[in-house]
């Protein structure tokens, strides 16, 4: 199995000043809608609203489904021998916005910059080669992933901005799964779970969520979704 992670940068919205001093003094964290309406960000959030695997500034919002990943589950990872790869995608204030057309063809797919080296290309291509499976951790990586693939499945080095939407019937070229949280109705990620798993097994994960006290949202609990093999 090819476990995939995703490097993102400090929480501050993306605007561009002279001198990064300005931006540290004038930034604020741009916290989810469902937690800025009840509270505001308060210096705790630079560490709980961040994953481990941050390294560069530039996404307005952490990438949720990493916040479960623990320097511990990394060396349990490794202790299984599932190796994992970093790439670099600046999650958009975007990711917030529900959809509101009636038809998916009438909503404007927000993008977001992301970067894949050639060597990371090469180490996914060779392992997926090999026989393993691909877990996108989260659905950022997941579009970037699908972004840089071909119709033939290779995936190349991308740099540059994702803006693919993926709704059921879409054909997955590059990930064999996903890891990711448990996302609102009517929004573009239960679009895109939905054409991953089908939407009738996530109409019923859903369902046993809710009725077993699972929790939603970017502090909520996570899922492994494994779509069954062809052959």
């Amino acid at each position: 199995m090819m476990l995939r992670h995703h490097i993102e940068g400090f929480c501050y919205w993306h605007y561009w000043f002279h001198g990064t001093q300005l931006l540290e003094r004038t930034g604020r964290m741009p916290l989810p809608p469902y937690i800025a309406s009840k509270r505001p960000a308060d210096a705790e959030d630079r560490d709980d609203y961040q994953t481990m695997f941050a390294r560069e500034k530039g996404a307005v919002a952490a990438p949720t489904a990493a916040l479960h990943f623990t320097p511990r589950l990394l060396d349990a990872l490794d202790a299984h021998s599932v190796r994992r790869e970093t790439l670099t995608l600046h999650v958009g204030a975007g990711t917030f916005l529900p959809v509101k057309a009636d038809d998916t063809s009438g909503h404007r797919m927000h993008a977001e910059w992301g970067r894949i080296d050639a060597a990371t290309a090469d180490r996914l291509n060779a392992a997926r080669a090999g026989g393993g499976r691909l877990i996108a951790v989260g659905t950022t990586s997941l579009r970037l992933l699908e972004s840089a693939a071909g119709d033939d499945g290779l995936i190349r080095p991308f740099e540059g901005d994702t803006a693919i939407f993926i709704t059921p019937g879409y054909r997955f070229k590059a990930v064999d799964g996903l890891i990711t949280n448990f996302h609102l109705p009517r929004s573009t990620l239960f679009m895109l779970v939905s054409a991953l798993m089908g939407l009738d097994v996530m109409k019923s994960a859903y369902a046993h969520a809710i009725e077993t006290g699972y929790r939603f949202y970017s502090y909520g609990d996570a899922s492994l979704l494994l779509p069954q093999r062809d052959g």
